[in-house]
C-alpha cells in the first residue's frame, strides 16, 4: 500500500509520500539510542514540562491539526476537533501523575532497605492504525516519553500527514532530537525493525492478522509487547434500563466514527421484553442519520477510510444476508464521490456469519433478541474478541452480574464504552493483551527493578 493521503470524501489523491530508505531509517535509528541516554535521566518536572507544551499547542492548533486529520481519514470535523482536545487532555494527564505512578515501592523484609523502582526500557516501536490517528499514537507516546522512553512511530500508511504532524508537534515543543521519531515506511519492512537490538519493546493498536504477526516477532527476539486488536463489542439492554438513552447511544456507539471503532458496539443483545419496541426506535434513528461531508456541522457520518474498507464492509454484510441475516435498513454503499456506505442493521443473524463472527468496521448493527441476562452473557461471550463490553440495567444484582461474568477487558454500565486517560485500556482474549493509560499503561514499557540492600 502506497503511502499517500487521499480524501476519503472524495477520493482524490491529496499528496504521496516517498518511504524512508535504509540510510534514513539506520540514521533514525541512531538518533533515537542517543536520544534516550539524555532524556532518561531528564527529571520528571523537565519531562512534565515539555509535555505541557505539547498540550498546549495542541490546544492552540486544535482546528488546523483537526483539518488534516478530517481530509485525512474522513472523521467528522468536530470529532477531529474533540480528538485533538483529549490528546491535550491525556498530556496534562501524564504530566501530572507520571512521577507518582512510578515512584519506588517500598517493600517490608529482612533487609536494610528493599524497594521496586521502575527504569524506562528504551526506544520503543509504536505501529499505530489510522481510525484515531492522533489519540492512538498520544496514548501511547505521552506516558511512554513522561517515563522516559523515547518513541519511533510506525503510522498507518493512508495518514503520513497526520503522523509527520505529531512528530514536529514534539519537537516544537521542546523534546530533544530522537526522542519522538516517524518512520514512513511500509509493513513489509517492520520485522527489521523488531528485531533491531535498539528497539527494546513494541506496541501495536490494529488488527487481530497484524497483531498475531506483531507479536510473534517480538516473542521471538524476546521483547515486551503490547497488543490492542480488535473487538466485537456486545451492547446489551435490559427492561429495567432507561430506554430512551439506552436506544439513542446504541446509535451513537455503533457509528461513531463511522462505526470505525476498535470499542464501537457491534452486536446488540435486547431483552425479549423490550425487543420490538427496541428495534423499531434503533432503525428508525439509524435509517434518518445523515451520511455525507464532514466537514458539515449537520452531517452524523462520515465516510470510511478507504475504497478496501468500504468494499470489506459491503462484502461481509452481503455474506451474512447471503448466510440468512435479514437486512432491515441500509446494506449499500451510496452512489457518487467518496466512501460512504449506509447505517445498515441485520437481524436473524447465523452464527456462522460474518456479521456474528467478525468485526465489522462500519456503520453495521447486529440485533439479538434474548429472554434474560443469563442468555445475554452466554450470546455477548460467545466471541473469540473480548475488549469492552457495555450493559443497560438499573438492576443492582444485574449490574454486578455484568461486570463479574462479561467476557472483556473493560465493562461499562449504564454507558457507551470509551477510553479514557485515567483508566487502561485493553482486552482479552483475541483482542490482544497489555494495557494502555492509567498507571498500568505508564508500567507497560518499564524495567520493574527489585533493589534489596543488606
Amino acid at each position: 500500500m502506497a503511502i499517500a493521503s487521499t480524501n476519503p470524501a472524495t477520493g482524490e489523491k491529496l499528496k504521496e509520500f516517498k518511504p524512508h530508505n535504509d540510510a534514513e531509517i539506520e540514521k533514525r535509528l541512531k538518533r533515537a539510542e542517543h536520544a534516550f541516554q539524555q532524556h532518561r535521566r531528564e527529571s520528571f518536572p523537565k519531562r512534565a514540562q515539555l509535555l505541557v507544551s505539547a498540550a498546549t499547542l495542541l490546544e492552540h492548533e486544535k482546528k488546523d491539526l483537526a483539518r488534516t486529520m478530517t481530509l485525512e481519514m474522513g472523521k467528522l470535523f468536530r470529532g477531529s476537533v474533540e480528538e485533538i482536545e483529549k490528546c491535550a487532555r491525556g498530556c496534562r494527564y501524564y504530566a501530572e501523575n507520571a512521577e507518582r505512578f512510578l515512584e519506588d515501592e517500598v517493600a517490608q523484609t529482612n533487609a536494610r532497605r528493599s524497594y521496586l523502582h521502575y527504569e524506562p526500557m528504551g526506544p520503543v516501536l509504536a505501529i499505530m492504525p489510522w481510525n484515531f490517528p492522533f489519540w492512538q499514537v498520544f496514548r501511547f507516546a505521552a506516558p511512554a516519553l513522561m517515563a522516559g522512553n523515547v518513541g519511533l512511530l510506525k503510522h498507518a500508511a493512508n495518514v503520513p500527514q497526520c503522523a509527520l504532524a505529531i512528530e514536529q508537534l514534539f519537537c516544537r515543543a521542546g523534546f530533544d532530537e530522537g526522542v519522538f521519531q516517524t518512520l514512513l515506511i511500509e509493513s513489509g519492512r517492520v520485522e527489521r525493525l523488531i528485531v533491531d537490538p535498539r528497539i527494546k519493546a513494541v506496541t501495536l493498536t490494529g488488527s487481530e492478522k497484524a497483531g498475531s504477526a506483531v507479536g510473534s516477532m517480538a516473542a521471538r527476539e524476546i521483547k515486551k509487547s503490547v497488543l490492542e486488536l480488535g473487538g466485537s463489542d456486545p451492547f446489551i439492554v435490559m427492561p429495567s434500563a432507561d430506554f430512551g438513552l439506552a436506544v439513542s447511544t446504541a446509535v451513537k456507539a455503533r457509528t461513531i466514527n463511522a462505526g470505525q471503532s476498535c470499542i464501537a458496539a457491534k452486536r446488540f443483545f435486547i431483552a425479549d421484553k423490550i425487543y420490538d419496541d427496541f428495534l423499531n426506535k434503533f432503525v428508525e434513528q439509524m435509517r434518518t442519520l445523515k451520511v455525507g461531508d464532514p466537514f458539515d456541522e449537520t452531517t452524523e457520518i462520515g465516510p470510511l477510510a478507504t475504497e478496501q474498507i468500504l468494499n470489506g464492509v459491503h462484502e461481509q454484510v452481503q455474506k451474512s444476508i447471503a448466510a440468512g441475516a435479514k437486512l432491515l435498513t441500509g446494506g449499500n454503499r451510496i452512489a457518487g464521490r467518496g466512501f460512504f456506505y449506509e447505517p445498515t442493521v441485520l437481524v436473524n443473524v447465523p452464527k456462522d456469519s460474518p456479521a456474528y463472527r467478525e468485526e465489522i468496521f462500519g456503520p453495521v448493527a447486529a440485533v439479538f433478541r434474548v429472554r434474560d441476562s443469563a442468555e445475554a452473557i452466554e450470546m455477548a461471550n460467545d466471541s473469540e474478541f473480548g475488549l469492552a463490553a457495555s450493559a443497560w440495567t438499573n438492576d443492582p444484582i444485574e449490574q454486578e452480574l455484568f461486570a463479574a461474568e462479561l467476557e472483556s477487558g473493560m465493562v461499562f454500565i449504564n454507558a457507551m464504552s470509551a477510553s479514557d486517560p485515567r483508566l487502561p485500556f485493553g482486552g482479552v482474549k483475541r483482542s490482544g493483551f497489555g494495557r494502555e493509560l492509567g498507571a498500568t499503561g505508564i508500567r507497560e514499557f518499564m524495567n520493574a527493578k527489585t533493589i534489596w540492600i543488606s
